[in-house]
């Protein structure tokens, strides 16, 4: 079973940057899609970046050109770097280990990490 924590969150001002961390347990790469989700207060948990075990990223409209999703898989770890922050983006960043179907299918997330902005 797969672990996963999140760190990296914490208070920046707006236009500023902040990179996050998604550390697992053990290897990442048999895993399907690694993601970043976000929630913030009084809102439904929203998907915001994920990228494939072949390294294919995919970005939510409203943070494309500003945040950029990678991994190392030597270190097993998946970041969210976050740039030109603004107002809209606070919430509770988690992270998502995902692999649908199959023997080794399982469904893995952090337990966040919160990002504040200020204007």
């Amino acid at each position: 079973q797969v672990q996963l924590v999140e760190s990296g969150g914490g208070l920046v001002q707006a236009g500023g940057s902040l990179r996050l961390s998604c550390a697992a347990s053990g290897t990442i790469f048999s895993i399907n899609v690694m993601g970043w989700y976000r929630q913030a207060p009084g809102k439904q948990r929203e998907l915001v970046a994920t990228i494939t075990s072949g390294g294919k990223a995919n970005y939510q409209d409203s943070v494309k050109g500003r945040f950029t999703i990678s991994r190392d898989n030597g270190k097993n770890t998946v970041y969210l770097q976050m740039n030109s922050l603004k107002p809209e983006d606070p919430a509770v960043y988690y992270c998502r280990g995902h692999t649908p179907s199959g023997f080794d299918a399982g469904d893995y997330w952090g337990q966040g990490t919160q990002v504040t902005v200020s204007s």
